[in-house]
């Protein structure tokens, strides 16, 4: 139960956080994108009034009366009037614009040559870093790209501001969706992995294999009298592989080595109070075991020394399910 909760959670909190992402500030960032975009395509006599409006009514700027300004069409370059002084405003119309120091110096200089007090840039583009220090010295106002689109924004026709809210809105709602059904993945993923987890750890320990019954023996054949004259046989010795012996290579390459390693694992683990043999290194072998060590240590290593290349590992014994004692470290034989 608490897992499908902190899947809820998760995906509740990574949806919350993707909409508010996306609709406070990517869909604010998509309206100015297609806002610029409609004013720059508006033909420049229709900007140039666009702007004279919004100055007017937010700035308090007004066309200067010396007459001409009835007898011409608007311009991309023109004066306005906050009373006392005078300001130039230059419209650079158009996206592609990327205004450096030169285009602000001009700017500057005949701003002056008309009296003005300073001048105002204007464009949908962009103005470059030297030239926004150059503005500050020529007493030039930038209003590029994001400044400007707050400025104009309430001054749109109301078929263009609609057309560009509903774009932005629909490209929100369309990513909001994707993000939503990412959440929803991430948080059931998030809840499978904490439920395998807990069912690993709460896992029956594996039961102990049960001995295989003893046959019982047969009596033992009378041993013959050896003549005084014949030696007795010295006893025979089980070597621990023998050379023809798969196992007997004592210095296997890396992919025998391996197979030796996987072999000796599968044979410890059908000894009679071993779990498993589980490899951490090379050269350390871990046994989880389900019996007392010294009944199961004789077993372990006459499994280890069938294997020459291996004889010499760490055995690491692991405390018993449930029971407190220490891990043991052992060698079935030394170099």
């Amino acid at each position: 139960m608490f897992s499908w909760i902190l899947a809820l959670l998760l995906a509740v909190l990574s949806g919350g956080l993707a909409t508010v992402y996306l609709w406070w500030f990517k869909r604010r960032r998509k309206e100015m994108q297609l806002g610029l975009q409609a004013l720059a395509g508006m033909h420049w006599r229709e900007f140039s009034t666009l702007v004279k409006r919004a100055l007017h009514e937010q700035r308090g700027l007004h066309d200067v009366g010396d007459g001409q300004a009835d007898s011409r069409e608007p311009s991309s370059d023109f004066l306005l009037s906050d009373g006392p002084h005078r300001w130039l405003v230059s419209c650079k119309h158009g996206l592609a614009y990327r205004i450096g120091t030169a285009a602000v110096n001009e700017l500057g200089a005949a701003a002056r040559l008309a009296g003005a007090k300073g001048g105002l840039l204007i464009t949908e583009g962009r103005v470059e870093r030297d030239g926004l220090a150059a503005a500050l010295k020529q007493g030039v106002d930038v209003l590029d790209g994001p400044r400007l689109w707050p400025l104009l924004q309430p001054y749109l026709p109301g078929d263009i501001e609609s057309r560009v809210r509903a774009t932005a809105r629909n490209e929100a709602l369309r990513r909001t969706a994707i993000a939503l059904l990412g959440a929803c993945t991430l948080g059931l993923l998030a809840g499978l992995g904490y439920q395998t987890t807990v069912a690993e750890r709460e896992a029956p320990p594996v039961p102990e294999p049960a001995a295989a019954p003893v046959a019982p023996t047969a009596p033992a054949a009378p041993v013959a009298t050896p003549s005084p004259l014949t030696a007795a046989p010295a006893p025979a010795v089980a070597p621990a592989a023998t050379a023809g012996d798969d196992r007997s290579d004592p210095n296997p390459d890396a992919a025998t080595l391996e197979r030796y390693q996987r072999q000796l694992s599968h044979d410890l683990a059908r000894q009679p109070g071993v779990a498993s043999g589980v490899w951490l290194t090379r050269q350390t072998l871990a046994i989880n075991r389900t019996g007392d060590i010294d009944a199961i240590w004789p077993l372990i290593c006459d499994q280890v020394l069938h294997y020459p290349a291996l004889r010499t590992v760490r055995i690491q014994l692991n405390a018993r399910p449930g029971v407190e004692e220490p891990v043991r470290w052992r060698q079935c034989a030394t170099m």
